[in-house]
């Protein structure tokens, strides 16, 4: 009797499984413009690819609109399938076809589009009590914003900004980058003109990086709330935005190391920030 209930089971969800075999689908030429454009689509979805990636959006409690396997990665499928909402529509694809549409080199089989709960900027800054707000003003690597998404949510932080210049935080590399983090850190796109005067009226200190002259990292001031700017991997932050901050930042190092890395910077930044932020356990500070 248990046998034929599982035998049962095994057979309702793999009637789920739908075969498409058309480059010229719908879907999946939809899923192929996501990867390619890196944004979300036009119904606010995200393009996301491995088994990591695919496990980190379902524990994140995110909404699968679909998720997508190759023909030799059904046994994969099925370990998955309990795990994916019943309203989610799945598609089995021949490899050809699969490997055609995801960016990486060497395709795990899996691949999904994400519903994405975008935010406004105000609704994000109504957690700048929570931790500093990251901005990225102008990264351009994705690997780097990737590493500093990921080290956000890590040393908690509210969530982050990005500005003109910066890559999208759905290109692949990015998403790939953050394990995870994308699905549960708050993060806006907005412009540097529209970011500046919204944190002013919170009452936001402005803190850039330097990896020349400013205060050193263990006297820096870590008072909430706070917006920490890093600022393009090779030329900084604009001089405009420069002269809008409140503090520099700088980072010891040796003399004969030109600069750190921009997503090791931002990462020791945040530690720095939330070590200083918690109490220590002679109550001091």
């Amino acid at each position: 009797m248990k046998q034929h209930a599982k035998s049962a089971s095994e057979d309702a969800e793999h009637s789920r499984l739908r075969r498409v075999s058309g480059r010229h689908n719908p879907r999946v030429k939809e899923f192929r413009q996501a990867f390619h454009r890196g944004e979300l689509t036009s119904a606010g979805e995200c393009a996301i690819e491995g088994v990591k990636l695919v496990e980190e959006a379902i524990r994140s409690g995110q909404r699968l609109s679909e998720i997508f396997f190759s023909e030799s990665a059904r046994p994969l499928a099925e370990k998955l399938l309990p795990q994916i909402g019943g309203r989610v529509e799945i598609l089995l694809m021949p490899d050809s076809l699969f490997k055609s549409i995801v960016p990486s080199d060497a395709p795990q089989g899996v691949a999904a589009l994400v519903k994405i709960r975008v935010l406004s900027a105000e609704q994000l800054l109504e957690r700048a009590d929570v931790g500093p707000i990251v901005v990225a003003a102008g990264l351009q690597d994705p690997g780097n914003l990737g590493t500093i998404l990921r080290s956000a949510e890590a040393f908690g932080a509210a969530g982050a900004f990005f500005t003109e210049g910066t890559v999208s935080p759905y290109n692949s590399k990015v998403l790939r980058g953050s394990a995870g983090s994308i699905f549960r850190l708050p993060v806006v796109q907005i412009t540097s003109a529209a970011l500046i005067p919204l944190l002013r009226r919170r009452g936001a200190r402005l803190v850039a990086t330097s990896s020349h002259k400013g205060t050193p990292l263990p006297k820096a001031t870590w008072t909430l709330p706070l917006a920490i700017f890093i600022g393009n991997e090779g030329a900084g932050l604009s001089r405009e935005l420069l002269h809008q901050m409140d503090e520099t930042v700088v980072i010891p190092q040796a003399a004969q190391v030109e600069s750190l890395n921009a997503g090791v910077a931002a990462s020791i930044v945040l530690y720095e920030a939330a070590r200083r932020r918690r109490p220590r356990p002679d109550g001091g500070a």
